[in-house]
């Protein structure tokens, strides 16, 4: 359901954990940075007090990073847990629209709480790797010139009744990395009764680039948006994320929940991270360019498609048996990638990698070049 999994990783490939090269999670390897480091030590004295329950420093900070009131504002410990609470209110609902292929998480989340789910797929098709070709939903074709979906093409009949009903999806998707355009979302806003966008991805686009429908919350009380602070800093281990949506749904939330869901090392780092210009602008530079030589050093593997993608990872599809090749990658490389198992809309033939840096996407590539050719 997750990457990440070194343990079992390291298990198959016989090393310790740390000698895992892991492409499954998708991860920035520019982090964590420095600044958060910084506010962890600095802040290791308040492990002898509870955490500000209402964690008012942390939402001020990111109410300015993302020009959101902070009472607009509701910590986590990762988008993981907000994403429960979300799941429990689209469960109150006659039934809830997913966007397929899904994060497992989703399922999760919404069959714990008894919600009637209506897949709605987005329609892959394999076209090549060339210009012109990609990812398509319905009437879309979606290539490497131009990433942003301007219209979403979901099965979900907007009636008069659709007020009775919710939708899930991520922005940029998972695992495809399409983006989708905040307009394309907009129509399902104005007609059903809840819309939970994850945008956990969002911040590897550059501002002038992101279809965050932040700026659209207080418009629409049925809209909330997940983020995580996680992946973009490289801190996973802390579990960072928040919800915006409107103060009442948060305060609700806040009512149900565990008190104290972010620890003061968390919040102290993510109030710091969220601050750090500079961090943002080295990942903005990197990213382009790491992921386009990434995309193109898998395409010129005999038997791999790469799709082009809006996030820090990129979903291959693969003429072999994946299993063969991600056991073969630990075993002979200590390599690990995600496959697809976990969504049934892709199965076997699909994998998705992260983008690391140059040194590792280029070990990646010899060493499937070498699976691949065995």
């Amino acid at each position: 359901m997750h990457g990440g999994n070194l343990a079992w990783a390291a298990t198959l490939a016989g090393c310790p954990a740390s000698a895992i090269l892991d492409f499954s999670a998708s991860i920035s390897p520019l982090g964590p940075p420095k600044s958060a480091l910084d506010a962890i030590q600095a802040h290791l004295s308040c492990l002898t007090a509870y955490p500000d329950p209402d964690y008012g420093e942390l939402r001020a900070a990111l109410g300015e990073a993302l020009n959101v009131d902070p009472d607009w504002i509701l910590p986590g410990n990762g988008s993981a847990e907000l994403l429960t609470w979300a799941a429990w209110d689209l469960s109150k609902l006659e039934a809830t629209y997913l966007v397929t292929p899904a994060f497992g998480d989703y399922w999760r989340a919404l069959l714990a709480f008894g919600a009637k789910v209506l897949d709605c797929p987005l329609g892959l098709k394999s076209l090549g790797a060339g210009p012109g070709n990609g990812l398509v939903t319905d009437d879309l074709s979606v290539s490497n010139r131009s990433l942003v979906s301007p219209s979403l093409c979901l099965p979900v009949p907007l009636a008069l009744d659709a007020g009775f009903r919710g939708l899930l999806l991520n922005n940029p998707h998972n695992p495809t990395g399409l983006l989708f355009g905040r307009e394309a979302i907009r129509p399902y806003l104005e007609h059903l009764g809840l819309v939970v966008v994850d945008e956990a991805f969002m911040d590897f686009l550059p501002p002038e680039q992101q279809e965050s429908l932040i700026d659209a919350v207080a418009e629409f009380p049925n809209l909330v948006i997940l983020r995580s602070l996680t992946k973009f800093y490289s801190l996973p281990g802390l579990r960072l994320g928040c919800a915006i949506a409107h103060p009442d749904r948060l305060r609700r939330w806040q009512l149900q929940r565990d008190p104290w869901p972010v620890n003061a090392l968390a919040a102290a780092a993510a109030a710091a991270v969220v601050r750090d210009v500079v961090f943002e602008r080295q990942t903005w530079d990197w990213l382009p360019v790491a992921r386009r030589e990434l995309f193109e050093g898998l395409a010129s593997l005999p038997g791999l498609q790469p799709f082009p993608g809006a996030a820090n990872f990129l979903l291959v599809e693969s003429s072999l048996s994946v299993s063969l090749i991600q056991q073969s990658l630990l075993e002979s490389h200590r390599i690990l990638i995600r496959d697809c198992l976990s969504f049934p809309e892709l199965g076997d033939r699909f994998f998705r990698v992260a983008v690391r840096d140059r040194a590792d996407n280029l070990w990646l590539i010899a060493g499937l070049a070498e699976v691949l050719s065995q």
